[in-house]
């Protein structure tokens, strides 16, 4: 019987996967495969998922939110595994699974899954010695999923990310930043900025031109704006109408150099993501995806 390493975040979202496991199993083994679990555990180093990972694996299927699946990503790559990878989004935003149209519904996300005859390729990004794959962002902001407590934001989901952003607010000033790619280069301020490998951030369409699918990121930055502006802006952002703005610098790229001497932190899909400088690339077709069209 072939076999499927199974991990799964017992703590993400509201811990919805502890209710679906039997269901796990058993669309699988009717299925004819062997679920084989890995609990992810605080403290335990998620390597120990893939100590005895070899040809009789299958795929990898994965339980969890953004953070748990850039994790296992992070981990295949350092391992060079190069399993097909199955979703169960049941994160707090899962902005990722919901760029793929993964269904939340766990007992359809799995037949999806086992019917798959040929995995999707689609792009990854990578930052530095770290991989992403849906954003890389840095600035204000960027770092809030991290300074969350993680029973706060499995009670209070979403609206976690909005309490601690307005706490965040006292720290609003202008940094100082340099890009360089081979479409652009910029030597200025910004309030934030991101670099999408996917469309969304905290369930926002930041990048609707984006494609996983066309082997470049597309690059989001702030600049800088008076008071009086950032309605205006806003109010383009939720209509998916700022790429355009001048207030806002957006371009697609292949690579992308970051320099930054500001006292502040990187993110990689909601986890703590590596210290400038960056040096930022997308991989196309790094990954593949099953239950996908």
């Amino acid at each position: 019987m072939d076999k499927v390493r199974f991990i799964y975040n017992p703590y993400s979202g509201e811990r919805a996967i502890l209710q679906n496991l039997d269901t796990v199993i058993q669309v699988h083994q009717e299925a004819g495969y062997l679920i084989c679990p890995y609990r992810i555990t605080k403290g335990r180093s998620l390597e120990e998922a893939f100590y005895d990972i070899d040809e009789n694996f299958k795929y990898i299927l994965v339980a969890g939110g953004d953070g748990t699946i850039d994790s296992v990503v992070n981990v295949m790559k350092e391992k060079n595994i190069d399993l097909p990878l199955g979703i169960l989004p049941l994160g707090t935003a899962n902005d990722f699974a919901k760029l793929l149209e993964i269904p939340k519904d766990v007992e359809e996300a799995c037949k999806r899954i086992v019917k798959t005859v040929e995995p999707k390729l689609i792009d990854i990004g990578k930052i530095n010695e770290k991989y992403f794959v849906n954003v890389a962002s840095m600035g204000l902001f960027t770092d809030v999923s991290q300074k969350i407590d993680s029973g706060l934001k499995n009670t209070l989901g979403k609206l976690a990310y909005y309490i601690k952003g307005v706490e965040e607010l006292r720290n609003f000033r202008k940094l100082e930043v340099k890009l360089k790619a081979d479409e652009y280069i910029y030597e200025g301020q910004m309030y934030l900025m991101l670099i999408f490998n996917g469309k969304t951030a905290g369930n926002i369409n930041l990048a609707n031109r984006a494609d996983v699918e066309d082997g470049m990121l597309d690059v989001v930055l702030f600049k800088p704006v008076l008071i009086v502006e950032m309605l205006p802006l806003l109010v383009k952002v939720l209509k998916g109408e700022h790429l355009d703005s001048n207030k806002i610098l957006y371009f697609k790229t292949k690579n992308l150099v970051v320099q930054c001497d500001e006292d502040i932190s990187t993110d990689i899909d909601g986890e703590k993501g590596p210290d400038f400088p960056l040096e930022i690339l997308c991989i196309k077709g790094g990954l593949k995806i099953l239950g996908i069209n």
